[in-house]
């Protein structure tokens, strides 16, 4: 495949729904520290999509937007989970699922790209690295 333009709007994509997703249970937590990490996972997805637009300007694109259907599934994924449940390992163990199929995205995106350009190569390798920090980071919710 070794498309690039590809390879980086999947990550945005990717990427953004990571943003909408905490966007969508920070309101729901309670837990300051639990806050505080998911801040901290907020900032650290938007420089990673900061990184990935200013690539795609590079092949001449542009970032392409969320499907307004899928910002909505994911809202009302979390409303109805989060109805009865609004505990830190009920949201963990959410945000755990989710961070879980960016690492497999990601490492797919890398494994079926192997002769893409190595900026690009390096942005998902640090995805993958952050999400999989995540991963460790949210156990201790649950």
């Amino acid at each position: 495949m070794d498309n690039p333009n590809y390879i980086l709007n999947e990550l945005n994509k990717g990427i953004k729904m990571g943003m909408d997703s905490i966007s969508n249970v920070a309101e729901k937590v309670q837990d300051d520290r639990f806050k505080q990490d998911l801040k901290y996972q907020y900032d650290e997805y938007n420089r990673l999509l900061n990184e990935v637009n200013d690539t795609l300007t590079k092949y001449d694109d542009f970032p392409k937007e969320l499907n307004p259907m899928q910002k909505a599934m994911g809202w009302m994924s979390v409303e109805f989970s989060t109805m009865d449940d609004k505990s830190n390992s009920h949201i963990a163990e959410m945000m755990l699922k989710g961070t879980n199929m960016g690492i497999i995205e990601g490492v797919k995106l890398l494994n079926q790209n192997p002769d893409t350009d190595e900026s690009i190569k390096n942005i998902l390798k640090d995805f993958i690295h952050f999400q999989e920090n995540t991963v460790e980071q949210l156990k201790k919710y649950l």
